[in-house]
């Protein structure tokens, strides 16, 4: 079996502050496959952002520190690159679409000046050539009159315009990953579902690997390929998406499914929210990061970290309800009823 495009183990990612040591990333394990749509799901704060800029090798240090964990691209460590070496593969190799496209441009410079400059400063390219090359991203992504719009400046362009440029600029030097940071957080619904089909189309033109970042469960249902539901620094769940929306194992996946709104649900029904808050990072818990909010929480949660089960092939989840005990106790489905244990 051939190696995967990118192979990140037991990533742990820390940041050292006037409080104490927050520790951000811990122990997160991924795949990513050519060609393939990879979400990373889960609430403010979980360590989504942190992974993704942890693969990107964007964490400043200090305060931030990588503390332990590899991740190989290309069967390559590269943690272990010198700051050249990533350099000389960020942006052209691995791109990455910040969050929040309105403060993500340069007000100062043209939208021509942003997309050319990494062509021309570091490839080489003439600036005809990156025009070129500017230009025929443009139309990729979906805005007209691409040749007048490389004269204008951020402020002139729409928010949906403005994200468009920024997965226009993340293309321009062909990457073989493509990392989209929540890049639909700030638009409209009818925007959003217009930017998710631009990824869709992008892919099936270029083969761009997508790690796609979101909160929303609903974001990804078409989109992804395989979805990771992040909680408090791990990844608790994995699988294709008809595991996670339709064969949900952990209680935060399927808290995050039930405040989901459905167009097929009855309206007279309240989205149900997940009570509490998630833990404190400075201190992290010993057991399962989630088990303060769970209705199905056993004393076993509190004090023992739940191991990493295989459901089934692709589909794993980290919870003490996978045990043959918890399963006798509330059922095979839980939760069928609640029961204390």
């Amino acid at each position: 079996m051939s190696e995967p495009l990118l192979d990140v183990k037991n990533l742990h990612v820390s940041f050292q502050t006037y409080g104490g040591r927050v520790h951000a990333v811990r122990g997160v394990n991924l795949t990513l496959e050519k060609g393939e749509t990879l979400a990373i799901v889960g609430e403010s704060g979980c360590g989504k952002s942190v992974t993704a800029q942890s693969i990107m090798r964007l964490i400043s240090e200090p305060p931030g520190k990588i503390t332990d964990g590899t991740i190989r691209f290309k069967g390559e460590n590269v943690l272990a690159y010198s700051n050249k070496k990533m350099r000389s593969i960020r942006g052209r190799e691995l791109a990455m679409i910040f969050q929040d496209p309105m403060t993500s441009l340069n007000p100062t410079l043209t939208i021509g000046d942003q997309l050319t400059e990494g062509l021309i400063n570091h490839q080489g390219h003439t600036k005809a050539k990156a025009k070129e090359r500017a230009l025929e991203m443009l139309e990729l992504v979906g805005i007209s009159n691409a040749k007048e719009r490389l004269t204008q400046y951020p402020h002139q362009f729409s928010g949906g315009m403005r994200q468009r440029i920024m997965i226009a600029m993340a293309l321009m030097c062909d990457p073989e990953i493509l990392i989209a940071d929540e890049p639909t957080t700030a638009l409209d619904v009818t925007i959003q579902a217009q930017i998710l089909d631009l990824f869709k189309e992008i892919q099936r033109k270029m083969g761009v690997a997508i790690i796609m970042i979101t909160h929303d469960l609903g974001v990804v249902a078409q989109l992804a390929d395989r979805i990771h539901v992040m909680y408090a620094g791990k990844v608790v769940e994995e699988g294709n998406r008809r595991d996670l929306f339709y064969k949900a194992q952990h209680p935060y996946t399927r808290g995050l499914l039930h405040s989901v709104p459905r167009m097929d649900a009855d309206r007279s029904v309240p989205l149900v929210p997940i009570p509490g808050t998630p833990p404190d990072l400075f201190s992290p818990p010993a057991g399962c990061a989630f088990a303060d909010r769970c209705d199905y929480a056993m004393e076993v949660c509190t004090q023992v970290e739940p191991m990493r089960v295989n459901v089934e092939q692709g589909h794993h989840v980290a919870c003490w309800l996978q045990d043959e005990r918890a399963q006798q106790a509330f059922g095979k489905e839980f939760p069928l009823q609640k029961k204390s244990v």
